[in-house]
C-alpha cells in the first residue's frame, strides 16, 4: 500500500509540473509564470549554478524551438495505455460478458482524438502572409485596448491585424491566435482551433472511458471474490473487516498493472476536463488564450475612446452570444462576409 502511495503522488507531481511547464511557457505576465519564477529562485539558492544553466538552455531550446518530442511521447503514452488495455482489461471484460460496444468505445474515441490531433498539428493554424495580410486586417475591429491600430510586428514588418501575434516559435504571425501547443508541435489559430477543441474533448472522453470501464472491472472483480464481504486478522490476531485501504492493496496485489494504468487515466482525466471546460468556456466566450491572459491585466469595462487603456477595465468587443461564437469556432468569418454584416 506505501508503495502504491508513493506512485500516485509521484505521478501526480510529474503531472502537475508537466502542466505548470505546459501553461506557463513563453507567458511571463501569467499568475502561474510568476509562481514558478519565485519557486526557480528558491531552488537556484540549493541548485549548483552548472546545472541551472544547462536545464535553462535545455527548456529554453525545447519550448522555443519547434520539435517532435512531445508529439512522440503523445504517441508513445496512448500506445503504452491502450497496450495494457488491449491486452488484459479487455480480456477480463470480454470474460465477464461486458457489452461489446461498451468495449470498443475507447477504440473509436481513440480514432476521432488521432484524426482530429492529425488535422489540428498539420493544419496551418493561419499563418498572416503578405497575399492574404490586407483581408484580415479587415476581419475584427481593434477594440482600442488589447488590441490598437498601427501596431507593426517588429519581425514580420506588417501591421498586426486585431486578434493576432506573432509566435516567437514557429516565427510567423497567426491570425486569431490563441496559444503554440507543444504538443500538437504547431499553433492553434483561427483556422485550426476547432479540431483542437474537437482533439482535447475527444482525449478527455477517451481517458474517461477507460477509467470508467477499468474501474468496473475491478470493482466486478471485488464482487465475484466476495472481498467487500471479507474480514483480516489485524497485528493483535483480532479479526477485522477489510477496508478502502486494504481493498486497493489486494486488488493492486491482484492486477499491478491495471491498476497502474487506472491511476494514470483517473489523473490524465482530472487535468483534461480541467483544461477541457476552460477552453469551452474561452469558446462560449470568443476569447483566446492569448487573450484571456492579457485581459488579466485589466478589470471592469472600458470606454475605447478614453486615453491611458492600462488605468481602465477591459470588456471583450468579440463576444456575440454563445451560439454565434460557437458558429465563428467552427467557421472562421472572413472579410467579406463580415462587410456583408
Amino acid at each position: 500500500m506505501d508503495f502504491l502511495t508513493l506512485f500516485l503522488l509521484y505521478l501526480c507531481s510529474v503531472l502537475a509540473v508537466t502542466a505548470l511547464l505546459c501553461l506557463c511557457s513563453g507567458r511571463k505576465e501569467s499568475f502561474l509564470a510568476r509562481n514558478v519564477d519565485r519557486a526557480s529562485q528558491v531552488l537556484s539558492l540549493v541548485i549548483p549554478a552548472r546545472l541551472q544553466r544547462v536545464t535553462h538552455r535545455a527548456l529554453h531550446r525545447l519550448y522555443h524551438t519547434r520539435s517532435s518530442l512531445f508529439v512522440v511521447l503523445h504517441m508513445v503514452l496512448q500506445a503504452l495505455v491502450f497496450g495494457e488495455y488491449t491486452w488484459e482489461v479487455f480480456g477480463y471484460c470480454w470474460e465477464l460478458h461486458f457489452h461489446l460496444l461498451l468495449l470498443l468505445l475507447p477504440y473509436l474515441l481513440l480514432a476521432g482524438n488521432l484524426g482530429c490531433f492529425l488535422l489540428c498539428s498539420r493544419a496551418d493554424p493561419g499563418v498572416i502572409t503578405k497575399s492574404n495580410h490586407a483581408s484580415l486586417v479587415r476581419v475584427y475591429p481593434y477594440d482600442g485596448v488589447m488590441f490598437q491600430r498601427g501596431i507593426v510586428c517588429p519581425t514580420c514588418a506588417w501591421e498586426k491585424p486585431a486578434r493576432s501575434k506573432h509566435c516567437s516559435v514557429c516565427r510567423t504571425c497567426v491570425h486569431r491566435f490563441d496559444h503554440h501547443c507543444v504538443w500538437l508541435n504547431n499553433c492553434v489559430g483561427a483556422s485550426n482551433c476547432s479540431w483542437f477543441l474537437l482533439y482535447l474533448l475527444a482525449l478527455t472522453a477517451t481517458a474517461a472511458s477507460l477509467a470508467a470501464l477499468t474501474a468496473a472491472l475491478l470493482l466486478q472483480a471485488l464482487l465475484l471474490s466476495n472481498a467487500l464481504h471479507g474480514t483480516y486478522l489485524d497485528a493483535q490476531g483480532h479479526e477485522q473487516p477489510v477496508g478502502i485501504a486494504f481493498l486497493v492493496q489486494h486488488l493492486f496485489l491482484t492486477f499491478p498493472r491495471i491498476v497502474f494504468m487506472l491511476g494514470f487515466v483517473v489523473l490524465l482525466t482530472l487535468v483534461l476536463g480541467g483544461y477541457s471546460s476552460f477552453c469551452l468556456y474561452l469558446a462560449f466566450t470568443n476569447q483566446t488564450t492569448n487573450e484571456w491572459c492579457k485581459a488579466r491585466s485589466f478589470g471592469g469595462s472600458h470606454l475605447p475612446s478614453q486615453p491611458h487603456p492600462r488605468q481602465l477595465g477591459y470588456t471583450n468587443i468579440y463576444s456575440k452570444g454563445i451560439w454565434r461564437n460557437l458558429k465563428e469556432i467552427f467557421r472562421p468569418p472572413t472579410a467579406p462576409e463580415r462587410k456583408k454584416k
